[in-house]
């Protein structure tokens, strides 16, 4: 399974894909998660104590003259699984984790040289070794222009509200006109009533294949950059999310 979660900025989606990446490898199943969104949010959420987990310089080589690709790349030797076994954090449940690195007051020659070797691993990553969770910065920019292109799936996570909805809209055009064959799909996020749920299908056009009830429980570990399924593990919003994580696993199965 490849997916990645995307939204307005502050709507919820890197506490859901936390606990969707807890909640899946509960259920056994190998869990990458993967955060390219330059503010904190998914490491917390995940249940670390660190906010990113960067691939390290030595890692990271200038290309070779001569060489067709990227001006970097990954150390000669190093491959893409070998560097999620030697760099990517290890959260609880048994998720890794990798980010591409903060900004740390510089957005110079080290911080491109992280992006390219971690789009590397994205494009070079065996398929059949990981279940990649994605967490997408919020807003239209990202999805569709190669940073989530490891997503089969894209889930977009929209709250019930005018600004919500119009970004949740644009996420589907844009999705018309991307040349990658991909499931756009949407997560309602605290539903306070079904008739939330019907308005955001209406109102985005897009199948909703999940409803996070608001819950004060799940707020309150978000307010703390805590993990949910940790603080708040028998909230209803855990629940919603480890519901959604079986859904999805039977469609993959089916």
């Amino acid at each position: 399974m490849r997916l990645a979660f995307v939204g307005k900025g502050g709507v919820g989606k890197s506490a859901i894909a936390g606990t969707f990446c807890r909640a899946m490898a509960r259920q056994g199943h190998p869990v990458l998660a993967i955060d390219s969104d330059p503010l904190p949010g998914l490491a917390f959420s995940l249940g670390l104590t660190i906010s990113d987990a960067p691939l390290p310089d030595e890692a990271i080589e200038d290309k070779p003259e001569g060489e067709d690709g990227p001006r970097f790349r990954l150390r000669a030797g190093l491959t893409a699984a070998d560097a999620i076994e030697q760099y990517a954090a290890t959260a609880p449940d048994g998720v890794r984790f990798l980010q591409f690195g903060k900004h740390r007051g510089s957005t110079g020659r080290a911080l491109f040289r992280s992006q390219f070797a971690f789009r590397q691993i994205l494009r070079e990553l065996p398929e059949d070794r990981w279940n990649v969770v994605g967490d997408l910065p919020g807003g239209t920019r990202q999805p569709f222009t190669g940073w989530g292109d490891y997503a089969r799936t894209i889930l977009v996570v929209v709250e019930p509200t005018a600004k919500s909805l119009l970004t949740a809209r644009r996420l589907s055009r844009l999705a018309l006109d991307d040349a990658h064959p991909r499931r756009i799909v949407v997560v309602a996020n605290k539903v306070r009533e079904d008739e939330d749920v019907e308005t955001v299908a209406r109102r985005t056009g897009l199948e909703v294949v999940g409803a996070v009830p608001w819950d004060e429980a799940f707020a309150a570990a978000e307010e703390k950059m805590a993990a949910p399924i940790d603080m708040a593990p028998d909230s209803a919003a855990v629940q919603a999310v480890e519901s959604l994580v079986e859904q999805l696993s039977e469609e993959r199965i089916a």
